[in-house]
């Protein structure tokens, strides 16, 4: 018997059913956020939806797609580090309309040239040559293959007189390290695993500082912010020492006290002694105008006035062009490693290989603030989010009206503390870099192709051919929300499960007949 109270009694129902199904779906690696799309056939005019999972990296949104990922990232880890074949990378061929714009480019280059030579005006053909510069490297061309026009602020390249120098070996053509023969006569190739530090800014105890009020939270806010710049002076630093391409996987996670740190798997071995000389003499200085007194805060802010003035007195504040001109000799900030640098020989296919790749891997389903614990560490965020606020992540930031500055590529609305840029956001404490980090000759496979391997061996095993579809057949459409034709997220789940089973069953059938010894 139905009564009024039945369609409320299913509407109490379905989110029950949801969490259920959301549950078994983690147990049988069924994505629990799918995306679903229509896709309409162009050779038989078939309309479907599809359930597309999410990706996503992070155990927080969605556990089966992030245990998905971690294992692709390990997958790729694994057959890069020991590799003992050099790697062969093709470049894609040019396109004709790639060769066309490069020519186009060269043509108007070659203008602006010959009136510059005759003193006329060049600013609209500078113009023009910026935004093909745009476009080639939108169309593929990476980096700016010929050059760029106009003035280029030039800075000194001279070393630091505090920190060390490094020895520089000539380099040679490979990315392979080198081998060892031992007393048995067999040949070993050994490779690193190695984890760097940012310094200390106070004394810390279970994640949190002993004394909140002397640590230093700027200079802690200014380091995160500015770790991938430092990494990638230490791969540099690293080559230049090493004498060879060196190779990397590497990963950045959070410490205790909530600031990043790195673990590489670098191919091939160094001397402990040379890596921690490299990681001392390794910095990275950050030449922005000075951010130390603020200027405008509160409701005294800067007003937009085609460019942003000074409430007070109607004076335009400095562009970022006109702040960088004004700099002195010294930098805004300078970022070096601590002193717990930790480096480890690793031989392939030992136990402390698979270790440290799953180690690399560990908090890879992780945002940096997940790993909060306690209420002195939760304090300790909020104080580091705090510092992070009205700290200027990038030239466009904000942030820079608080100290007189207008931002590079101003526009209206802009409020200091209010940037967009996930620096700012508590999930990622100041660090908004990629959180792994791999080099282009690792493994000689993108990730796309470490995917598509895997994909390749589960089609193997169902018994199913890995054809390539041809790009044009289908056309894939977003569902509107709403759609009649979408089933509720908990029945595309179970049809989701029911599958996953399916696919398993015919897997173990597979396994069973191969284990099966044959008849004669």
């Amino acid at each position: 018997m139905i009564d009024r109270k039945t369609p409320r009694a299913i509407r109490m129902a379905q989110p029950l059913a949801r969490d259920v199904a959301e549950e078994i779906a983690k147990l049988h690696g069924v994505c629990i956020r799918p995306v679903a799309l229509k896709r309409l056939d162009m050779t038989t005019g078939k309309s479907e939806i599809v359930d597309v999972p999410c990706g996503s990296p992070l155990d927080s949104k969605c556990p089966p797609c992030a245990k998905r990922n971690r294992q692709l990232r390990m997958a790729q880890c694994r057959e890069g580090w020991h590799l003992d074949e050099e790697p062969i990378i093709t470049p894609d061929e040019a396109t004709d309309g790639q060769r066309w714009l490069v020519e186009f480019r060269a043509d108007m280059q070659a203008k602006r040239d010959e009136e510059e030579k005759a003193g006329g005006d060049t600013s609209d053909l500078d113009a023009v040559l910026t935004g093909l510069d745009v476009e080639i490297n939108e169309a593929g061309m990476r980096g700016n293959v010929l050059g760029r026009t106009g003035s280029k602020r030039v800075r000194s390249t001279k070393r630091r007189q505090d920190a060390p120098d490094l020895p520089k070996r000539k380099m040679a053509s490979t990315t392979l390290g080198r081998t060892f023969e031992g007393a048995d006569g067999k040949t070993y190739r050994p490779s690193l695993f190695v984890t760097l530090t940012l310094p200390s800014y106070g004394k810390i105890m279970n994640g949190a500082p002993v004394d909140p009020d002397t640590y230093d939270y700027v200079r802690a806010a200014r380091d995160a912010l500015h770790f991938s710049k430092l990494v990638d002076r230490f791969v540099q630093n690293l080559r230049r020492v090493a004498g060879y391409d060196v190779q990397y996987f590497a990963t950045v996670e959070p410490q205790k006290r909530l600031a990043p740190h790195l673990h590489m798997a670098v191919r091939g071995t160094l001397p402990r002694a040379e890596m921690k000389q490299i990681a001392a003499a390794t910095y990275h200085q950050v030449w922005w105008p000075q951010a130390n007194e603020a200027r405008f805060e509160g409701d005294h802010l800067p007003i937009w006035n085609d460019g942003y003035v000074d409430p007070d007195t109607g004076e335009v504040l400095p562009t970022w062009d006109e702040a960088l001109d004004q700099l002195g000799d010294e930098p805004m900030h300078v970022i070096r490693f601590g002193d717990q640098v930790d480096v480890k020989g690793v031989l392939a296919g030992s136990p402390d290989a698979d270790q440290c790749i799953r180690y690399l891997s560990k908090y890879l389903t992780k945002s940096l603030g997940e790993t909060l614990d306690g209420q002195a560490q939760r304090e300790h965020a909020a104080r580091f989010v705090d510092a992070l606020r009205y700290e200027p992540c990038s030239p466009t930031c904000p942030n820079w009206l608080r100290y007189g500055v207008q931002p590079k590529n101003a526009k209206p609305g802009m409020v200091p503390g209010r940037c967009r840029s996930k620096a700012h956001k508590p999930e990622h404490l100041g660090y908004a870099g990629r959180r792994v980090l791999v080099s282009r000759k690792w493994s000689n496979k993108t990730l796309a192709e470490h995917k598509q391997d895997r994909r390749t061996w589960v089609l193997e095993a169902l018994g199913q051919a890995d054809e390539p579809t041809d790009p044009h057949r289908y056309v894939w459409q977003p569902v509107r929300p709403g759609d009649p034709d979408v089933s509720p997220i908990g029945v595309r789940l179970l049809r989701s499960i029911a599958e996953r089973q399916r696919w398993r069953a015919h897997l173990r059938r597979l396994e069973e007949l191969s284990a099966t010894p044959q008849a004669a």
